[in-house]
């Protein structure tokens, strides 16, 4: 029988790259969206489409125990293109809430389901000021920090949740993303990431590297990727 994957957030920025990757490999993927107008074009990379909201607990749980996937992907955002700067604030606290809640959400179906890994996005770019090049066990942004201290505190309520579950739980820490779909051909700031390759880790820790964080961005000194290079075998230059 092939991998059975569950990816939260099929349609997303991520999610787009992510899943023909995921169906090219074998393995069955069956994909969330919050939005009707975009199962078809899942259908047609060969994933099967769930119409599903993180925050609908009920529905989620039944769609996970009637599925028993193997493994859980957490690739939700709700971020305006480009990063709309006019759209960014409200844009926080809708991320910050599926980083807290929804991520309590999809955990507890997926624990439920009995999956063996969930890998979950989460970001790299938000590290406290200290020596650089980050690695994955320097400090985060603390909650009072006045711009970010809410995307801080998600951002570890995400990361103590999937880590702390009975399932091998995968912190996949992002930089910015670039490339298809993001709005950005280029790198947006240093330790950015293309969403290629992004995806391509995502692909890599289904079979690869020891339950932990691990750092996902390009190779220019604002964060450690050599725990990513060396357990994941995660490449910063691939595309797909």
């Amino acid at each position: 029988m092939p991998t059975t994957i569950f990816l939260a957030g099929a349609s997303g920025a991520i999610g787009r790259r992510l899943a023909p990757m995921l169906v090219e490999q074998g393995w069955l993927v069956f994909g969330t969206t919050r939005k009707a107008d975009r199962m078809k074009a899942m259908q047609d990379t060969g994933v099967e489409p769930l119409l599903v909201d993180v925050f609908d607990r009920d529905l989620l749980a039944r769609l996970m125990r009637d599925i028993r996937p193997d493994i859980v992907m957490h690739q939700l955002t709700d971020l305006p293109h480009a990063l709309e700067a006019s759209q960014m604030a409200a844009a926080l606290v809708r991320n910050a809430r599926i980083r807290d809640e929804g991520t309590r959400h999809l955990v507890a179906a997926a624990t439920a389901s009995g999956c063996r890994r969930i890998i979950a996005q989460s970001l790299g770019f938000i590290y406290d000021e200290g020596p650089r090049p980050h690695v994955e066990a320097d400090p985060l942004l603390p909650d009072s920090h006045p711009a970010y201290g809410a995307t801080a505190a998600a951002v570890r309520s995400l990361e103590r949740q999937v880590l702390g579950t009975t399932s091998d739980g995968i912190i996949l820490r992002y930089g910015l993303f670039y490339g298809p779909g993001t709005g950005f051909d280029q790198p947006i700031a240093p330790g950015s990431v293309h969403v290629d390759a992004a995806a391509q880790a995502a692909v890599l820790a289904v079979s690869r590297g020891l339950p932990g964080v691990y750092n996902i961005a390009e190779d220019d000194g604002q964060v450690s990727i050599a725990k990513a290079m060396r357990d994941l075998a995660w490449n910063p230059g691939w595309r797909a």
